[in-house]
């Protein structure tokens, strides 16, 4: 199973299992992890489970952002950064093993 890692606003890092084809908003919920809301639980329309891709996984995160994600990322509660995505639209998959996402301080 891919291990997701993590990382709070604060450096808090939590390593998780995640089983492919869930998405990386899953993993955080099915972990209690703090950070992520996920208040739409996954529908990819609202933007409490912004996170920030780590540099080294920009490219190798999919699917690609789409034009309705990058609309809803314009509403998050935290600033909006080139490696913002939601993480909603993450799925997980064998290739993404040791994925590393950053949290956001808040998400409302």
């Amino acid at each position: 199973m891919p291990r997701v890692i993590y990382i709070e606003h604060d450096g808090t890092r939590h390593e998780v299992d995640v089983p492919v084809g869930e998405n990386v908003m899953r993993g955080a919920l099915y972990n209690d992890l703090p950070g992520i809301v996920g208040e739409c639980g996954g529908a990819c329309s609202c933007a409490t489970c912004h996170c920030y891709v780590d540099a080294a996984w920009a490219d190798k995160v999919l699917p690609p952002i789409s034009e309705t994600e990058r609309e809803l990322l314009e509403g998050a509660a935290a600033a909006v950064r080139p490696e913002s995505r939601l993480s909603c639209q993450i799925a997980v998959s064998p290739e993404l093993d040791g994925l590393i996402v950053h949290l956001p301080e808040h998400q409302f």
